[in-house]
């Protein structure tokens, strides 16, 4: 069939579909909006305990109002597609870019992804890889890579 526009994003009715599927599930009361109590027993269900009242109340003021489908889906299409800004995704790299370059160790950056941060997997590092290559020198080109993220390729 065809797309469903949704703020930043375009998802196809199978996405769509899959989203509505994860939706239902984190309403664990039904109610047709996902609320504390609803994120807390989602959390509790993949074995995270001991998640702060705080830290469930800052995930929904992303909402900007009652997380129904339609603002779930909003807040995928602008978290999948948006990304962040290109400012915000530069100033994140330029912490590990000490001589202010444009550009970081490689090497020294995937240990940091696979082992310390979300802990990429070896795939997601070689898709990263091919999106922005490793220069010669070892170095990675983040500003071209943040370009990509936001932009695209092009």
């Amino acid at each position: 069939m065809g797309k469903k526009e949704t703020g930043k994003a375009d998802f196809t009715e199978a996405q769509i579909k899959e989203f509505k599927d994860v939706f239902t599930i984190m309403d664990n009361n039904r109610d047709g909006v996902i609320d504390r109590s609803d994120l807390r027993q989602t959390f509790l269900a993949i074995g995270k305990t001991g998640v702060k009242d705080q830290e469930l109340d800052e995930m929904l003021m992303e909402a900007h109002g009652p997380l129904n489908f339609e603002v779930f889906l909003d807040l995928f299409g602008s978290k999948l597609c948006g990304t962040d800004p290109e400012d915000v995704l530069l100033q994140a790299f330029q912490m590990f870019d000490h001589e202010n370059k444009g550009s970081i160790k490689f090497e020294e950056f995937k240990v940091y992804l696979t082992k310390w941060a979300a802990k990429f997997s070896p795939e997601e590092v070689e898709q990263m890889v091919k999106t922005s290559p490793i220069r010669a020198d070892g170095q990675l080109d983040y500003r071209s890579l943040c370009y990509t993220i936001t932009h695209g390729d092009e």
